[in-house]
Parts: C-alpha cells; structure tokens; sequence
C-alpha cells in the first residue's frame, strides 16, 4: 500500500516535528524487546539512520516502498537487515525492531483523536508493515548467505593440504566425505601439486570413519586427477576395520598403493625418492 501525497506530507511533518519523541520511543521499544543484546548506542544509532530515510523517502511525495523513489530507503532497510543478521539476532527481532515505529508513532499522534488522525494512523501503520516484511525477507536472504559462507570456510578448513617433506604433500582427511567436501578436496589437492611441484601427494584418511562405495569412488576421482597432473597418491590410514569393509563391498584400488599408518605411507614415498629412513629404536635404560 502507498502513501498518498497529502499522507506522505502529514507523516513527514509529524515526523519532523516530533522527531525527538519518536526516535526516543523507538529506541526504547527496542531495548525493551532486545533485551542488552545491542547496545543503546548502536540502537540509537541503527533508528536515527531509518528515520531519516524514511523522511527523505516522505519528502519525495507519495512513498511506497516498491517504487524507485524509495531506493535509498529500502537501501537502508536492507543493511539494517545485513547488519542485524551478522550480530546474531533473530528474523523476528529484526522485524519487530521496524514494527516498533508504530507504537512510537501512536504515543505522538495520541493527543489528537480526530477521525482523520485515526486514518493517517492506519495508512501510517500499512507503511511500516511493508518496510517489516521487507526486513524479514532481506533478513532471511542475509542470513542464507552468511550460512553458506560459513558452510564454504568450514569445507576449507576441514580440508587441509600439508606439505609433510621436499617433493611430498599430504591431505589429512576428518569426518564424512560427500560429493561437495571431495571436490574442495580434490580441488585444493591439484592446485598444491601445481604450487609445489610435488611428485607424490598422500591421502590419510585415518580420521574418516566409514568407507563405503561412495566414498572409495570420490577416493579414486581424487588419485585419477592428481595422476593427470603427473603425481602418484598414496592412501593411508587403512584401519583393519576399514581394510574388512572395502573387501566386503569389493572395492578395487588397483595400483594404488595403500599403508596402514601416515608414518608407513610417508616412508614409502621417502624410499621411492632415495631418502634412507629407519625406525627410531627405544633407549635402553641403565
């Protein structure tokens, strides 16, 4: 619903006019319902910032919030939005902060009991609706980006790529692997061999687990790739629990060499590369 001219004029003016009271009734509300989990100086700040869009949308004649003239305000709204996502608050109270503005906007407007106060209120109040629903559904789109942000950062740091020696990289693997966690894997896991230069890259998956089918499947997509780029894998972690299972399901690893531990795997490829290496023997005590 859009404000008329003449009701766009009357709620600038009251707006204008009473600006102190109402900003200072709309914090109030909104402490009230947040409870200490904003400040009163950023509240403060987040109201004086929406009435002034609000005023300036006003000044431009009739308002509604889906014109073009309302751009700035609904610019507003949707970093208020942004904002309140980002600092944890909830749909609701996000709404409810803008609702707010009607309770402020009754407490000015209640000295007069005309007929037509009473419609500017309603007009007033179907206004302030529209700008609610369109912080919920800003809020909701916010918050579905934030989550898959966060979702992307947690693939990436679940999926380490470490150099273990000169020529030798490892991917540590912990937890479930699915289809979109094993191309962050594989990904990550081509771009190191590119970077170092490394001939031979070890997959431990001493932290996985359960192998089943589809597992072992993202295992092998991963070894195919790193080989087309010129680097054998080696698969550690192959738990006697493990190794009965990939049997059972008559999972094939061919040619790929597997060890039982990432010390045996790394050691493996040390003797591939001419690198002596032998075990360190217990001190015997006096």
């Amino acid at each position: 619903m859009a404000l008329s001219a003449d009701e766009s004029g009357r709620l600038g003016e009251l707006l204008t006019s009473r600006a102190e009271q109402v900003t200072q009734r709309w914090t109030e509300i909104m402490v009230g319902q947040l409870r200490g989990r904003l400040s009163q100086a950023e509240l403060v700040r987040q109201v004086q910032e929406l009435h002034r869009a609000l005023l300036d949308a006003l000044g431009k004649g009739t308002v509604d919030l889906q014109a073009e003239e309302s751009t700035e305000l609904r610019a507003v709204l949707a970093e208020f939005s942004r904002g309140q996502a980002r600092q944890g608050l909830s749909a609701t109270e996000t709404a409810t902060g803008v609702f707010a503005l009607k309770e402020a906007l009754l407490a000015a407007l209640e000295a007069d009991q005309s007929v037509e106060t009473l419609r500017d209120y309603v007009a007033f109040s179907a206004l302030v609706d529209q700008m609610g629903l369109f912080t919920f559904e800003t809020f909701v789109r916010a918050r579905e980006s934030l989550i898959a942000d966060q979702a992307e950062q947690l693939l990436e740091l679940s999926t380490p790529v470490v150099k273990l020696w000169e020529g030798v990289v490892a991917v540590p693997l912990v937890g479930t692997l699915d289809s979109a966690r094993a191309q962050v894997v594989m990904e990550r896991l081509l771009q190191t061999l590119v970077d170092t230069g490394s001939p031979y890259a070890i997959i431990d998956i001493t932290g996985v687990p359960a192998v089943d089918t589809q597992v072992a499947q993202h295992i092998l997509k991963t070894v195919v790739a790193a080989r087309l780029m010129g680097a054998d894998c080696i698969i550690s972690g192959i738990r006697p629990q493990i190794a009965q299972t990939i049997v059972a399901l008559g999972i094939e690893f061919g040619d790929i060499a597997t060890k039982a531990s990432l010390a045996d795997a790394l050691r493996h490829v040390l003797r591939l590369t001419g690198v002596e290496t032998s075990r360190r023997q217990p001190r015997r005590e006096a």
